[in-house]
């Protein structure tokens, strides 16, 4: 009996440590580091440029902004990893880019916004618990963003899978203008609108920052900034135990693998695909709905530069590779988020110039190592 019961306590603990505490451990040590790379580089930059505009001290600007950049950049980070995960995954399966994805993080905020403004159309809104309505919203966002990603699969890529990989690329970029164009029309027709705000001043307890004292210095963090955080958190658990400890996750590493071979050995390769599209799909929605609470408005058009960024983070990370997706995610928000805060501080630049640095991350990856920080390089046998 004991030695039963010792064995269930080291079952448990080992459960714990493999899909709870080492992915959260691995999300703090890329936080820890994309923190300190970034700190290093303003201080830097301080050293260089110490007033880059009269009476401007820049490294006291950076003393002052710092605490903020960190959080603003993990809330963006993980954004950013959330919506880099589905062209992880899908690239892991099938070996293309799904560009559509950047539409599907598109119909997840517009969901959201559904969601959301309708119950406070119906007078309800300030009565939902918080909690409860941010679970509705993003839930609701993530099933119908994974139901719209597995009916593109179907129409769109299933009928070309053995076509050459141009034809697959061509028809995503197609079912990418087809859902924007679609959105807004459908926006129009029924709302008569093209900005779509957010109910979020309706909520209090959404309007107000939390104050967080570093030292000498009070960051105002915004609740949505947290309710990111929290929230990818959580869902990157899930989806690290759900790729990795159950049989479906087994599934779709197989067929990622090898899909004749998985075929052969009776595993449901349209299935694997499908399901692949559906939970990539399901995580475009949830950092849409996400994104839409935290910046209050979007558009039909909302989701071409976000996912064009989350495409670098994958590249940058390793694409194909999920932990890679990840560390590119938190990277780029970093430098995002640091770059959003120093460059107007100097003349000839601005903020509209971060995009620049952004995708220059993107050219001397693909320069200097194409593969990826955390991709490997694999060589076919004969």
């Amino acid at each position: 009996m004991v030695s039963t019961r010792a064995t269930t306590d080291r079952t448990i603990t080992e459960w714990l440590y493999r899909y709870v505490l080492f992915p959260i451990g691995q999300m703090l040590v890329f936080i820890v580091g994309a923190g300190v790379v970034v700190m290093v580089l303003a201080y830097l930059l301080a050293f260089l440029f110490p007033e880059p505009r009269p009476n401007i001290v820049l490294v006291d600007q950076i003393n002052r902004q710092l605490p903020g950049m960190l959080i603003a950049g993990v809330s963006l980070g993980f954004v950013y990893a959330m919506i880099a995960l589905g062209y992880t995954l899908v690239y892991g399966v099938l070996k293309f880019i799904n560009f559509a994805h950047s539409e599907i993080f598109m119909f997840g905020s517009v969901i959201g916004y559904e969601v959301m403004r309708r119950i406070s159309d119906a007078g309800a809104i300030q009565s939902w618990s918080p909690p409860l309505l941010i679970i509705v919203v993003v839930s609701v966002s993530m099933v119908c963003a994974g139901l719209l990603a597995v009916l593109i699969e179907r129409v769109a890529y299933r009928p070309l899978r053995g076509a050459p990989r141009l034809v697959p690329l061509i028809s995503a970029i197609g079912v990418s203008l087809l859902l924007t164009d679609a959105v807004r029309a459908i926006e129009a027709i029924t709302r008569n609108e093209f900005n779509l705000t957010y109910p979020t001043n309706d909520l209090a307890w959404l309007k107000t920052p939390l104050p967080l004292a570093f030292g000498e210095t009070t960051v105002n963090v915004r609740i949505t900034s947290i309710i990111i955080i929290i929230g990818a958190v959580l869902m990157l658990v899930a989806m690290n135990y759900f790729v990795n400890g159950t049989k479906l996750g087994r599934g779709i590493r197989a067929v990622s693998q090898d899909m004749t071979t998985a075929s052969l050995m009776g595993i449901n390769v349209n299935f694997m695909i499908s399901l692949t599209f559906f939970v990539g799909g399901s995580f475009g929605g949830a950092a849409g709905s996400l994104f839409g609470m935290n910046v209050g408005t979007v558009t039909p058009y909302v989701g071409f530069t976000p996912g064009i960024k989350a495409f670098t983070a994958a590249v940058l990370g390793g694409i194909g590779n999920v932990t890679g997706a990840l560390l590119g995610g938190l990277a780029l928000g970093m430098i995002e988020s640091f770059l959003n805060g120093i460059l107007v501080y100097f003349p000839a630049l601005g903020q509209r110039y971060t995009d620049i640095f952004s995708f220059s991350v993107l050219i001397l990856i693909l320069i200097f190592r194409p593969s990826g920080l955390l991709g490997e390089r694999v060589d076919e046998k004969v």
